[in-house]
């Protein structure tokens, strides 16, 4: 059973365990050590199973153990102590009768902080507390110091994430600009894109990219002339080729070097590996990545590249049906939106040629956090249509 003198104790007092199976030795430390129970809260415990119960239940800042106790003895303490989390940085000073150099050695490289032959003398055990004591104050305040660190961290990159969000928001609001009537499509896509990752079980830092990469896919619209761009009729061929151009200016905005990072990284006098051209950028890659290949279809017949099956990035896959949706079921200048059953209708019936199975079937299990995710981020004044008032998305049932 474990004892404890609490005489005097408050929060601020330092908290040691003792443990040895024999009560004299127990009654001999207690005595010892009565002139700190001012100071010191002190458990004395003669069960290594109770003292393990202790160790779990409550804080200790050093602990002094017997090595040689029936049942789990001090070595087998110590090292459950240290492959335990919560325990493993508590100071112990073992106790031992045995003048045995190995036994010594391995309490030593299991961990222990000090060692000490009985019969103990009270000053070397003071004088052994109080340096246990002192280094367990100097790893509980570097500790403290790590943990408030992490917590600016994570505060900051918490901070960053949004700012990034916000600042992609408006670059791809910018391709949208000019079409005042497409709303929050690029929120919706980039929402409706990281649900559908989810429901794939893709990594967080995936999903994190994703939702902010795919509300850019459609930033290349930036170099359309508003005379295809805003066409209310049909395109000729001609200008449906100039309309599927976006996809590689996209790609070119995104991936190409950025002359304004080596002005920056000249001025301040610095040299990185961003300025050599070796800048690595996973977020840009995917945002570049998506803008070239969210139009391609997984038989074969999309563009720019007609690439099929896997060799489509698995993002891209993803906006394409997020974006077709969208695109569908919103407002633009040359139709009306289509309900969501007819737009289902229509992702049915493309299906097989367009979309990625496992994708599709993925976009249908996210659907209704994608109906939450409309609801949300609606766009006002959006009646829906008979099927025959809508025109085609353009590359969408091509």
């Amino acid at each position: 059973m474990g004892e404890t003198l609490r005489e005097g104790a408050t929060e601020l007092k330092k908290h040691i365990l003792f443990v040895d199976d024999a009560p004299l030795v127990l009654d001999s430390l207690r005595r010892m050590l009565r002139g700190q129970r001012g100071v010191w809260e002190m458990t004395f415990c003669h069960a290594p199973e109770t003292a393990w119960e202790l160790l779990q239940d409550r804080n200790f800042d050093a602990a002094v153990v017997d090595v040689k106790m029936p049942g789990i003895d001090g070595l087998q303490l110590l090292d459950r102590m240290q492959s335990t989390e919560t325990t493993k940085h508590i100071p112990v000073v073992m106790l031992t009768g045995l003048l045995d150099r190995a036994l010594k050695h391995e309490a030593l490289n299991l961990g222990a902080t000090d060692l000490l032959n009985k019969p103990v003398e009270p000053e070397d055990l003071l004088a052994r507390l109080q340096n246990a004591l002192r280094l367990k104050a100097y790893q509980d305040e570097l500790q403290a110091s790590n943990d408030l660190l992490e917590q600016h961290v994570a505060e900051r990159t918490e901070e960053l994430f949004h700012s990034r969000m916000d600042i992609v928001w408006r670059l791809a609001k910018a391709a949208e600009h000019r079409d005042t009537e497409t709303g929050n499509h690029v929120i919706r896509v980039g929402c409706y894109s990281r649900a559908i990752a989810e429901e794939l079980g893709m990594k967080l830092p995936f999903i994190k990219n994703l939702l902010l990469a795919a509300p850019l896919h459609d930033i290349g619209k930036i170099g359309i002339p508003d005379s295809i761009l805003l066409r209310r009729g049909p395109l000729s061929g001609a200008q449906r080729a100039r309309m599927e151009r976006h996809c590689v200016i996209g790609e070119r905005i995104l991936r190409e070097d950025s002359k304004m990072r080596a002005a920056l990284e000249q001025w301040r006098g610095t040299s990185s590996k961003s300025v050599s051209g070796d800048f690595d950028n996973p977020l840009l890659e995917m945002a570049a990545s998506i803008a070239l290949t969210h139009h391609e279809k997984w038989d074969g017949t999309g563009y720019p590249r007609g690439l099929a099956n896997g060799k489509i990035p698995l993002e891209s896959r993803i906006v394409a049906i997020s974006d077709v949706f969208d695109a569908v079921t919103s407002k633009r200048p040359y139709k009306q939106p289509q309900t969501e059953e007819q737009a289902l209708q229509i992702l049915r019936n493309t299906a097989v040629g367009h979309f990625d199975p496992e994708v599709y079937a993925a976009f249908l299990k996210a659907l209704p956090e994608i109906r939450a995710i409309r609801r949300q981020f609606a766009d006002d004044g959006e009646p829906p249509l008979e099927p025959e008032e809508a025109r085609e998305e353009e590359g969408v049932l091509q």
